[in-house]
């Protein structure tokens, strides 16, 4: 009789623990079924360099990252302005703001030729003085540069990278996007765009430059092995940089501790949309890397930037046409590369074009699964953009999991204090500073 009464209090007490324990939550045997290789989503921290993507031709090192945090914010190397008034006060990070999930806080980005800032680059517009072809601002919205290391074939189009989808159009390198002929070079996608977009981005580095604004001992210990003819300009600049930007990780979001084993680091309602994105909504079918984004190319039929107030940019632009504006085919036309969702609840707006201001602009945009750009023919248009079907509870839950669950609250830690020259930063001209409040 003891031994039945006991064992009732052990049965008891083993189904009250089981209602308890995390483990047995609903919701996270659903997202354990849904993800049994959930390793295969898990992303390194910033220090474990043996599992961060790399190129061979620039290894990553400690070194190389510390130089390239304070390259990246540093207006000192601004000095190919197009007006004089304009020197020395943009930096990588005037398009690239850490609190706007390192996208710029407004539809596109202005480097060279804008001003003011704002609390987050929001408020950054073209400086008067400018003509609109001569400001620095490109014609699709900027990607965010979290977890690109993650990403084989750079850019919107794919452009950048000799390897992976690049193979096989070694024919285009060069011919619509002249930059694009440093894949010959093989040097890595993050790389060969780097160094290009320094040009482009109006940054020069030489060893005057370098002396001037206190850089050169960390270039000599970022590239002790190359000689000093060959250790400061875009380069070794960009190699810097690139190393930086591979180290740019979110491991710290809920959804990222989830994965490690901290079953509370999510919310309900997030599990909930963590659930649906993994599983009914077939998310994952395209978001599909570490980073959930994919180095494949879709037409989702959103409006193009010049549509929605962007600068420098019409209805001709190249860019609008996609991967098909890299490789020529017909076949790649409007199709756009899957980015990254990691932070994208920090700042909008969102797709390549700012079409839409808002992360349940997005998801219902999916839900509709109807095109809003009448130029895209229908045969073009990705087979998952169909209606899906939601509940407004369920669209409720898919954005607390993409703006909450994928949210690194953290991303302070990969900005400096301060940059040698002692500039303001990202931004160094009068505005942004008093923005900034920054003297």
């Amino acid at each position: 009789m003891k031994i039945r009464i006991l064992a009732g209090i052990f049965l008891v007490a083993f189904i009250a623990a089981c209602t308890f324990d995390p483990l047995y939550d609903p919701l996270d045997r659903e997202l354990e079924r849904l993800l049994p290789d959930k390793g295969k989503f898990e992303l390194p921290s910033a220090s474990e360099f043996s599992k961060i993507p790399q190129s061979e031709a620039n290894p990553i090192s400690q070194d190389k990252i510390d130089l390239g945090k304070l390259l990246f914010f540093e207006p000192a190397f601004g000095v190919e302005a197009m007006h004089y008034q304009s020197l020395q006060t943009f930096s990588c990070g005037s398009c690239h703001v850490p609190s706007a999930g390192f996208r710029p806080g407004r539809k596109q980005g202005i480097a060279d030729g804008g001003y003011g800032f704002g609390s987050q680059g929001e408020s950054r517009i073209k400086l008067p003085i400018y003509e609109e072809n001569e400001i620095d601002a490109q014609g699709a919205r900027p990607l965010s540069v979290l977890n690109v290391a993650f990403v084989t074939n750079s850019m919107w189009n794919g452009s950048f990278g000799s390897d992976h989808v690049n193979i096989g159009t070694e024919q285009m390198w060069g011919v619509f996007d002249p930059g694009t002929a440093i894949n010959h070079e093989n040097l890595g996608n993050l790389e060969g765009q780097n160094i290009e977009g320094l040009k482009t981005h109006r940054l020069l580095y030489t060893k005057e430059l370098v002396e001037t604004y206190g850089y050169k001992e960390m270039f000599d210990k970022a590239f002790g092995d190359l000689p000093e003819s060959e250790r400061y300009n875009r380069k070794t600049a960009s190699f810097a940089i690139s190393a930086y930007l591979r180290s740019l990780l979110t491991d710290q979001a809920p959804f990222q501790k989830w994965i490690k084993g901290d079953l509370e680091a999510m919310s309900e309602q997030q599990k909930r949309g963590a659930v649906l994105f993994f599983g009914k909504l077939g998310c994952v079918s395209c978001h599909s890397e570490a980073n959930l984004g994919s180095n494949t190319f879709h037409a989702l039929g959103v409006k193009d930037l010049f549509e929605n107030g962007g600068l420098k940019t019409n209805i001709n632009d190249r860019r609008n046409l996609g991967r098909g504006g890299f490789t020529g085919r017909e076949e790649d036309y409007y199709k756009f590369r899957v980015p990254q969702l990691y932070n994208l609840g920090d700042g909008g707006p969102y797709f390549h074009g700012a079409s839409k201001g808002s992360l349940e602009e997005v998801v219902d945009y999916f839900n509709n699964g109807v095109a809003e750009n009448g130029r895209i023919p229908a045969g073009q248009l990705s087979p998952y953009l169909q209606p899906l079907g939601m509940t407004d509870e369920e669209k409720a839950d898919l954005v607390a999991f993409l703006r909450d669950g994928l949210r690194d609250p953290n991303l302070q830690r990969y900005v400096p204090t301060k940059v040698l020259s002692g500039l303001c930063f990202p931004n160094n001209d009068d505005l942004s500073r008093h923005d900034m409040d920054c003297y």
